[in-house]
């Protein structure tokens, strides 16, 4: 892969449109962060469950502010990487370069567009009605790549298909972004059958929009290693780095805030990143400054964002030590697991954390506990009533859908498809309310 075929400019969908460069506010690149900032699926983020329940008295991240947290890490990362390329001769021409920062930027904002409500239980319980619900039943209506689409449902793909695929009465190619921004979106470029083959549970497009990623590889020269399997474009290894670095600190920030963690826990557990022996200048600034301040949550956020400034520092370090392999498809480490040994052996801590005392935690199972309900109820009433469409109860049920998600499709993937679109697109509590309806918990409100 090269750096002049890699960032494009050329909009998906919209291709026939010449590329304006002249006297231009905003570069291509920023008008598809903009695009995405001013996009309902973005606002809907802010209701949907990041790790913690939404918040009640006490704020803790939901996916809207941890996608504006990576796409600010990212756009760091990607600015840095633009000065150390920008040294090298060879891609001194090259017009977009100084656009990579925009681009990750961007793709940041994106990466969990496709999630649906309450968390990492919303993907499990929207596959469980195809493994182990009444929808296993349905296998033979399906080809095997349709099958492991459904079963395998994955927030990934669905933000490549929210952003290019075009839902009934929208324009073509979707979001119509660059080609780039797309790209830089697909952290796992293959179809869910090939799980197996490839070993990780994730992929990155559904069967619906496999042309369309191979449109977007073949522009950008992407290559496919084995049948099937693309390689990653370069630029989504910062993506990657960036909410590795975001969800692990962060999180750890959250409980501290919700009192999982102690004060002394947090603080040490960050203070880990830095060496006593190597960071003696930067130890000793924290500690004046925790001096200086006496608010224990800004002392924390003091350290917090001088470790997430080392991430980025090392994370670019990483890439450009092993550029060769990342340009020749073969790099098959993340950024983060390739940090210099203090930094790793500190995420690795407060991964071991996480794990044991933060997802682990009563309010964390409860919300995913209850999303499981939600989730999987409503994709049974609805998966249903688009397969059994005459039917009193199905005619009313169907009329709830909105009309962007054409459920009137060609045959019953498409059909099933149209309701995944509809239940992962939901918010936690439009999901709840919804359920509480069905189940004649609750009466609609009255206006």
């Amino acid at each position: 892969m090269n750096w002049n075929q890699l960032l494009s400019a050329k909009r998906f969908g919209q291709e026939d449109r010449l590329v304006i460069h002249e006297h231009e506010i905003r570069s291509q690149f920023q008008r598809d962060y903009d695009r995405l900032i001013f996009s309902s699926p973005f606002r809907r983020l802010q209701n949907k469950t990041q790790v913690f329940p939404l918040p009640g008295s006490i704020f803790v991240h939901n996916r809207l502010t941890h996608s504006l947290e990576v796409s600010s890490v990212g756009r760091s990362l990607g600015n840095l990487l633009t000065e150390k390329l920008a040294n090298s001769k060879q891609y001194q021409n090259n017009p977009y370069l100084d656009s990579i920062g925009n681009i990750v930027a961007t793709a940041c904002l994106a990466h969990d567009l496709g999630n649906p409500p309450f968390g990492h239980s919303g993907e499990e319980a929207l596959s469980y009605y195809f493994t182990n619900g009444e929808g296993k039943e349905l296998v033979n209506k399906f080809t095997t790549e349709q099958w492991a689409d459904l079963c395998n449902f994955e927030g990934n793909a669905n933000a490549f298909r929210l952003l290019t695929h075009a839902f009934n009465g929208r324009r073509k190619g979707g979001f119509a972004l660059t080609y780039s921004s797309i790209a830089a979106v697909i952290k796992y470029p293959w179809e869910a059958y090939k799980i197996p083959e490839v070993g990780k549970r994730k992929y990155g497009f559904f069967n619906t929009e496999k042309e369309n990623y191979q449109i977007v590889a073949k522009e950008l020269g992407i290559p496919e290693i084995t049948p099937g399997i693309f390689a990653r474009h370069p630029l989504v290894y910062l993506v990657e780095a960036a909410d590795d670095i975001c969800y692990q600190i962060m999180d750890i920030e959250d409980a501290h805030k919700l009192k999982i963690l102690t004060a002394e826990e947090t603080k040490q557990l960050l203070l880990n990143f830095y060496n006593e022996d190597d960071d003696i200048s930067t130890l000793r600034r924290i500690k004046e400054t925790c001096e200086e301040v006496s608010d224990t949550n800004e002392q924390i956020a003091y350290i917090r964002a001088g470790v997430i400034g080392k991430l980025i520092k090392e994370c670019v370090g990483v890439f450009l030590n092993n550029e060769e392999a990342i340009m020749a498809g073969e790099f098959s480490s993340t950024l983060i697991k390739e940090v210099p040994g203090t930094s790793k052996h500190a995420y690795k801590t407060c991964t071991q954390i996480a794990v044991s005392k933060i997802y682990s935690h009563r309010s964390v199972l409860e919300i995913e506990l209850a999303g499981y309900k939600i989730l999987g109820t409503l994709l049974q009433e609805f998966v249903e009533a688009i397969l059994n469409p005459t039917n009193f109860y199905s005619k009313k049920l169907l009329s709830l859908i909105p009309e962007q998600y054409n459920h009137k499709g060609e045959n019953d993937y498409l059909k099933v498809m149209s309701i995944l679109d509809f239940v992962s697109g939901m918010t936690d509590v439009f999901a709840l309310d919804l359920y509480r309806t069905i189940k004649g918990i609750k009466l609609p409100d009255t206006y």
